[in-house]
């Protein structure tokens, strides 16, 4: 059984930084597409990083490129996102996912079957 737990969510001052973590279970997390995405308050969920099974594909939302870093530990099967000047326009429930073997990497939400519970962020000036 798939499942994705995250945290290291809270709340920052204006250019703080932040890592989260998703703990993969049910799968090992280089066999699949991973992603993280975040959702704020009265908008749509949006992509922000995306990892390859072969790390041969990792995008990011231009709206955090230079500042957000994907990574991943497979010999524990966790997924990170490192944040770092965090703006408020960052502030958002922050979600894992993940999609079947074979299936493709990017950040269009409706790719990844599986989700986390999320973790929330936020950023104030």
């Amino acid at each position: 059984q798939v499942q994705l737990a995250e945290s290291g969510g809270g709340s920052v001052q204006d250019g703080g930084s932040l890592r989260l973590s998703c703990v993969a279970s049910g799968f090992a997390s280089s066999s699949r597409c991973m992603g993280w995405f975040r959702q704020a308050p009265g908008k749509a969920r949006e992509g922000v990083a995306a990892l390859s099974p072969t790390w041969n594909k990792i995008e990011y939302a231009d709206s955090v490129k230079g500042r957000f870093a994907i990574s991943r530990d497979d010999t524990q099967n966790i997924l990170y996102l490192q944040m770092s000047s965090l703006h408020a326009e960052d502030t958002a429930m922050y979600y894992c996912a993940t999609n079947s073997p074979g299936m493709g990497c990017g950040l269009g939400s409706v790719m990844y079957r599986y989700w986390g519970h999320g973790t929330q962020v936020t950023v104030s000036s």
